[in-house]
């Protein structure tokens, strides 16, 4: 409890809290976006999939392609002003989109455009992220505030799915998306209220863009534990978005009684989740890395046991721990991030992570389908197990991710943690 108590204490801290909160109802207005864009777009006058998937397919490819771009931003300018720049630019966009199925004014040239700018702005958005935190926080702090970001961020994911469902259907997609927008003004309001001190912030660059992405580069390839756990990922990614997107809907549709049965795994993800940040807040392992990658092994078990066919509530306890071992992975994972790489150098870095983890999940969406239909919806999910669990042991075969160390200074005195 003792803890636990000190833990908590942080929220006493003006700055920390108030990146917490800004960072909780960012999310929250995220979580908003998926479900108001996607049932305000299909409910268009002659609207179809085809329509939804160019709207998302211009959201997502921005993300992908100006990643790399934010993070020298972040690097070069202080963060906290990319970050209110982001926040900034969801608002307008969203509101945007928000007008036009208000209005009724809704050419798909200019849906595709304000779609396109929230992807620019969460490319924005996430190196800052990353790199503002060690701004905020002190050193043997970090893993608690990435702990309580984390909390915070999973009950407005589990808020959101919710709350947009509801108001949906009682104001229309345009309104709930008027409401999204809302929620990153409210957000950057937040933000800016932190006011770091100038010795806190990033220094300006004084070189090429090409220049900064190649020191960061740099940086990146140098440590290989980073390399070689963006590679897993790559892959690993690649097997949960086919997995999750498409292939565990269709057996639920088939075998377990339809949407209702998936939304219970999805609630379990969830819930496991929340409860891993109970389990990151005292967790100080010797070797963060290799506990983040043995912690990938158990997220292949409700693919594992949807493929094989077991009852329903099996798979939403698969789900948990599922849940519970991906948010002990991200805490440990951004903590020894911010502990390892240069401050300097943190924003790119984060951006040449977040874009190699995430480039092949497009692939796995598009395989998904034409893999079911050649192999069946339960042999595909074995598959996906399978390649979860293969990526995890070859990077369990890394020099550098079974010995790297947490340092001394970020051990915090914790009589209740035991050692890795």
């Amino acid at each position: 409890m003792y803890g636990y108590r000190r833990d908590l204490d942080m929220l006493r801290d003006r700055r920390f809290a108030l990146l917490l909160v800004a960072r909780t109802v960012s999310v929250l207005g995220s979580s908003f976006a998926p479900v108001a864009l996607a049932f305000g777009v299909l409910a268009l006058p002659g609207a179809t999939a085809t329509t939804l998937s160019v709207v998302l397919t211009a959201e997502a490819l921005p993300m992908v392609a100006f990643m790399l771009v934010g993070g020298v931003i972040a690097d070069r300018l202080p963060r906290q002003r990319v970050m209110m720049a982001g926040e900034i630019l969801n608002a307008v966009a969203f509101s945007c989109l928000a007008a036009m199925l208000l209005t009724g004014w809704t050419p798909l040239p200019a849906l595709v455009t304000a779609a396109a700018l929230t992807g620019v702005a969460m490319a924005v958005l996430f190196p800052a992220l990353t790199g503002i935190v060690p701004d905020v926080v002190a050193a043997d702090r970090l893993q608690t505030a990435n702990a309580l970001l984390g909390l915070g961020a999973n009950v407005s994911r589990v808020a959101g799915v919710v709350l947009s469902g509801a108001a949906v259907v009682l104001l229309g997609g345009g309104w709930a998306l008027a409401v999204s927008g809302a929620m990153f003004a409210v957000a950057a309001v937040l933000i800016a209220a932190l006011r770091l001190t100038p010795a806190e912030r990033a220094a300006a660059g004084r070189h090429s863009v090409l220049a900064d992405l190649r020191d960061g580069w740099r940086e990146f390839v140098s440590r290989q534990w980073l390399w070689v756990v963006v590679a897993q990922f790559s892959v690993l990614v690649m097997a949960v978005q086919a997995a999750h997107g498409v292939l565990g809907p269709l057996v639920a549709k088939e075998h377990l009684g339809g949407a209702a049965a998936w939304s219970a795994v999805l609630a379990g993800e969830a819930v496991g989740m929340i409860g891993g940040v109970l389990v990151a807040l005292r967790l100080r392992p010797r070797r963060p890395i290799l506990l983040c990658t043995l912690l990938t092994l158990p997220t292949a078990l409700p693919y594992l046991l949807l493929g094989l066919g077991t009852p329903l509530w099996t798979i939403v306890a698969g789900a948990v721990v599922m849940g519970v071992c991906f948010d002990v992975f991200g805490v440990l994972w951004n903590t020894t991030m911010q502990r390892e790489i240069p401050a300097d150098s943190l924003s790119r870095v984060s951006s040449y992570d977040a874009l190699g983890s995430l480039m092949f999940g497009p692939l796995g969406l598009m395989v998904a389908g034409p893999v079911a239909i050649a192999a069946g919806p339960r042999p595909a999910l074995l598959g996906c197990a399978a390649v979860v669990v293969l990526s995890s042991l070859a990077a369990l075969l890394s020099p550098g991710v079974r010995g790297l160390r947490a340092p001394e200074v970020a051990r915090e005195a914790v009589p209740s943690a035991e050692p890795s």
